[in-house]
């Protein structure tokens, strides 16, 4: 017996840049603390089935995330699987480039394995990045 998943309905690198890109203009719109408050519900417009937006200041801790209760958590030093420290290569994305992918393993909610994902992240404010993830 073969078994074979598809993830057809997957979300789509450009799917997650459109969607932070809504994210920041929306920031803009409404100010950090407004936006970060919207972003932490689980139902919003910022969150559809597996793409959503998160967000964390340059300190590393969670101020945003709808899917997990990690919100004030310090997570600067994880290290995924492979050993990238994410959080930090976001923060360090954001200052340097202002924008940009960056590269990571994370437990697919589907399987529970840990699979290749990217994320694009983009700051707001002055200390603060928002971001979206796709599975590779």
């Amino acid at each position: 017996l073969l078994l074979s998943v598809s993830f057809s309905n997957a979300s789509t690198p450009a799917d997650a840049e459109a969607l932070v890109k809504k994210g920041a203009d929306y920031c803009k719109k409404v100010g950090v603390s407004a936006c970060l408050e919207e972003f932490n519900k689980p139902e919003s417009e910022f969150v559809n089935a597996d793409l959503y937006i998160w967000a964390n200041d340059f300190d590393g801790i969670i101020s945003a995330h709808p899917k997990k209760p990690i919100k004030g958590k310090n997570l600067y030093r994880y290290k995924d699987k492979q050993g990238t420290q994410l959080f930090k290569e976001f923060i360090d994305k954001v200052k340097a480039e202002g924008s940009g992918w960056v590269d990571y393993v994370w437990a697919h909610p589907a399987t529970g394995l840990q699979t290749p994902k990217t994320s694009y992240v983009t700051g707001i404010g002055e200390n603060q990045l928002i971001g979206a993830g796709v599975y590779k």
